[in-house]
């Protein structure tokens, strides 16, 4: 086996699941998640010889899975939100079930935003250029999903009631 498709090996077994969560949390969905995975590292194959002496790979992979993202639904062009996480389709010791039904509700632009900037810990400008937008665009999606969030009662407020 040649050198350059060991690393990729090893680079796919050692960071899979944490490219699988961050899917799933762009996503919304583990089957959704596992298929731009899968698309992603498809992408990143092709590209590994002038990728793997990068500084940083996983973030080449990441940027990767957010066009490919926005570019599935820019072609859909209808959002199919729901309330409904699928349960069981993915196994891991974190659950992001409640933070996507409040995530859900936003629409997909501010969610990658809000994604890519808290869960990811992105600066705005890295941000901006992973989605191709302004960095103005990315505080006005962030902004704008933020208050939407704080205005509607969070799911724990409604548990309590």
């Amino acid at each position: 086996m040649r050198p350059g498709i060991v690393e990729f090996e090893d680079f796919v077994r050692a960071r899979g699941s944490a490219l699988l969560r961050y899917g799933y949390v762009l996503t919304g969905n583990a089957d959704d998640a596992a298929d731009l995975v899968q698309e992603s590292l498809l992408r990143l194959n092709d590209s590994w010889r002038r990728v793997r002496d990068k500084d940083n790979p996983e973030a080449y992979v990441r940027t990767i899975m957010a066009r490919q993202h926005i570019s599935w639904w820019r072609r859909r062009r209808r959002e199919h939100l729901t309330d409904d996480v699928p349960e069981g389709s993915y196994t891991d010791h974190h659950t992001f079930g409640e933070l996507w039904k409040e995530l859900a509700t936003l629409p997909r632009r501010q969610r990658v935003v809000l994604v890519l900037r808290y869960y990811e810990d992105l600066p705005d400008q890295e941000i901006a250029d992973i989605l191709g937008i302004t960095r103005g665009t990315v505080r006005s999606q962030a902004f704008r999903a933020l208050n939407t969030l704080r205005v509607k009662p969070s799911v724990l407020e409604r548990g309590r009631a």
